[in-house]
């Protein structure tokens, strides 16, 4: 399945390890990383996922692909700004959020908004979003609760 992170573009070098792990943890089990392509907790969750021989999605706020950070491996440009992070949303099956501000919590509500379940580490305390204490418990809820066992 696809699972859009979404989370901070600037962030600590142990929120940028949590991010690392949860990418490495999705594409162990065969998931593509949706993001938003540029830096902080995208730019950490397509590393992990791309150094366990993952696929990545950055879908871009600005109009050139060049811009999406190096572990992208498909990246979309958009042009929209802010208004990407509907698509962000929209395009996975399920969403994790780490850390983060007002960004993050715009993708939050889209996918709450559509149904996705949304999983959240250290992140905005939002009803609908399933507080976890690790990535290994995301990745576990969003696999649960796309199969409908939760």
């Amino acid at each position: 399945m696809r699972v859009s992170v979404i989370g901070g573009s600037s962030v600590s070098p142990e929120t940028a390890a949590v991010a690392e792990e949860l990418g490495e943890r999705l594409a162990n089990r065969g998931h593509t990383v949706v993001c938003g392509g540029l830096g902080g907790v995208m730019e950490a969750v397509c590393r992990g996922a791309r150094d366990a021989g993952g696929e990545t999605i950055g879908i871009l706020p600005t109009d050139r692909r060049a811009d999406a950070n190096p572990h992208v491996t498909v990246p979309i440009a958009t042009g929209m700004g802010h208004a990407r992070n509907a698509l962000v949303a929209l395009n996975g099956d399920a969403a994790i959020g780490i850390n983060g501000a007002h960004g993050t919590l715009s993708e939050i509500g889209m996918a709450l908004a559509h149904g996705r379940p949304v999983a959240g580490l250290d992140t905005h305390d939002v009803a609908g979003v399933e507080a976890v204490a690790t990535p290994k418990a995301a990745v576990e809820y969003v696999e649960e609760a796309v199969a409908g066992e939760r």
